[in-house]
């Protein structure tokens, strides 16, 4: 979301070059399997919104209303294969403020996927040739993983994040640099010597999920969370950050704890091993894709039995950053889409973005509305988060 600009058009134009560079996004998948029709493009929609841009974005725990920005409905199991791999829609207030919106099938899109063809978008509507580097579609793929014939369904992995039923919520809570500071030296062990801010906080978030949990079950379940970890850096010979795909391994952490107390060193330990044990070698990832279709089915059969509790953590701190400027200076506000009333289907989430103030950090929340209810009144969580439900007007 950007301060008041009538330049909406050039951004339009420059679109459509950043598509012809990242040509897969208007194409269509086939057969779940491979994307084709690249001149199919991307839906696009203008919206006129009554009111000032300030005024709406001043509250930014009202996830329903930020949602009716978007050109779709955020956090869907899609099964529609003529479904888009993009959608955009750019919402024009009375006071010429734009809040440009973006939906992304993940099928070809991660977070490093997402931060390209955004700077690359930038880029254009700036009026660049181009300031991002070739994104390299066809060198990364196929230099490094050869051709398949199929690509397996994974029922399990579906049933993992979506069909939940539950009616979820989603609320953003604000770390600032001391209360991360803190979290570090208590995360500190004889096993853990140097925990990352991130760590720590996604340590600390998975610790009061299951504390939460807990409170509304009744019941100490086995708790499992999973990472998404990049693995462009991991790989040898390593992929350029630029290079797109949906290229993440999925880090799997099991706590299955005994008594009352839920130790967070612990929780961080298990945390930094499962995302340093990440393959690095494109034959073991392939290879890998099979032995993780086996742990989901494995998982996924105690996750709905109801015997354990599953979180899906995305830390976007150093991928996905809301600076891009579109040539009317950079973004006074970057929003996760939230879990809103319409949906049902997908599990607990956890996000880490970086927060405006120093060194702080922002994290979006969605749990049932019983356990936000607990997480929102639970003491220990409250000493370090802050709810983070307003915006400064006077930097709009």
């Amino acid at each position: 979301m950007t301060k008041p600009c009538t330049r909406h058009g050039s951004a339009t134009e420059a679109l459509s070059k950043a598509l012809t560079q990242f040509y897969p996004a208007a194409g269509r998948l086939k057969n779940n399997f491979l994307i084709t029709d690249f001149n199919e493009g991307v839906p696009y929609a203008e919206a006129r919104v009554t009111g000032r841009l300030s005024d709406f974005i001043e509250r930014t725990d009202n996830v329903e209303a930020m949602n009716r920005l978007l050109p779709c409905r955020p956090f869907r199991n899609i099964q529609d294969p003529t479904t888009s791999q993009l959608a955009v829609q750019v919402n024009i207030f009375d006071c010429g403020g734009i809040a440009l919106a973006l939906c992304f099938f993940h099928k070809i899109f991660d977070a490093t996927t997402v931060y390209a063809f955004l700077n690359s978008w930038a880029a254009f509507s700036r009026g660049s040739n181009g300031e991002v580097p070739n994104p390299g579609l066809l060198g990364a793929s196929s230099r490094l993983f050869p051709p398949i014939e199929s690509m397996p369904e994974n029922a399990a992995m579906k049933s993992l994040f979506f069909n939940d039923g539950r009616r979820k919520m989603t609320k953003s809570f604000m770390f600032d640099a001391n209360a991360i500071t803190t979290l570090v030296l208590k995360t500190k062990s004889k096993s853990l010597e140097h925990p990352s801010r991130a760590l720590a906080l996604s340590a600390f978030l998975w610790k009061h999920a299951i504390r939460a949990s807990r409170s509304v079950s009744g019941t100490l379940k086995p708790s499992i969370l999973f990472q998404p970890v990049n693995i462009r850096p991991k790989l040898k010979p390593q992929l350029p950050s630029y290079s797109i795909g949906n290229m993440f391994g999925l880090a799997i952490s099991l706590s299955n704890p005994v008594g009352k107390d839920i130790d967070l060193s612990e929780l961080a330990y298990l945390l930094r091993e499962a995302t340093e044990s990440a393959p690095n070698d494109p034959q073991v990832v392939l290879q890998g894709f099979v032995i993780m279709t086996e742990q989901f089915s494995h998982v996924e059969e105690m996750v709905s039995n109801g015997d354990a509790e599953c979180y899906l953590l995305s830390n976007w701190l150093n991928t996905l950053d809301g600076n891009e400027d579109f040539g009317w200076g950079k973004p006074t506000l970057f929003s996760i889409p939230g879990i809103d009333s319409q949906n049902r289907e997908m599990r607990n989430l956890l996000y880490l973005k970086n927060a405006r103030q120093y060194r702080a950090i922002e994290a979006w929340v969605s749990l049932s509305e019983k356990e936000m209810g607990f997480l929102e009144r639970d003491a220990e969580f409250l000493a370090f988060a802050s709810p983070n439900s307003y915006v400064d007007k006077s930097k709009i």
